[in-house]
């Protein structure tokens, strides 16, 4: 994999990652969600004037045309599975932003998770 496509996988993986991120975020600010039809309009006003997931949703639609440009120049059978990068950066945002905490279960999985990106990457370059 070249370095632009490498530059345009771990962009698409991070914008989405951060998408999911602050989204969280304004979940957190939100609270507790009663999907009832009739609270549907003050949610949704509600999400619509809040930052966390406007630049949440901003994220997303960034992170959609970048993974398209880097799917013209990457397989799928590499591009899909360095998207598990994105599991290793939520954890690192969740720990050190939201507070969140993981057990050394979770980190040993994430230490599996680097090294099979690692090998993935290494056998599309």
């Amino acid at each position: 994999m070249n370095a632009l496509s490498f530059l345009l996988v771990l962009t698409g993986v991070v914008l989405n990652a951060l998408a999911q991120t602050l989204l969280k975020h304004g979940t957190n600010r939100l609270g507790p969600v009663d999907f009832a039809l009739s609270h549907a309009f003050e949610i949704g006003w509600r999400v619509l004037r809040d930052w966390p997931f406007l630049l949440g949703f901003a994220c997303y639609g960034v992170s959609l045309v970048v993974w398209i440009a880097a799917l013209t120049r990457v397989p799928v059978t590499v591009a899909y599975p360095m998207l598990s990068i994105g599991y290793i950066i939520n954890a690192l945002i969740a720990r050190f932003w939201l507070g969140e905490t993981m057990g050394l279960t979770g980190w040993v999985g994430i230490a599996f998770i680097c090294l099979g990106v690692t090998m993935i990457a290494r056998q599309g370059a």
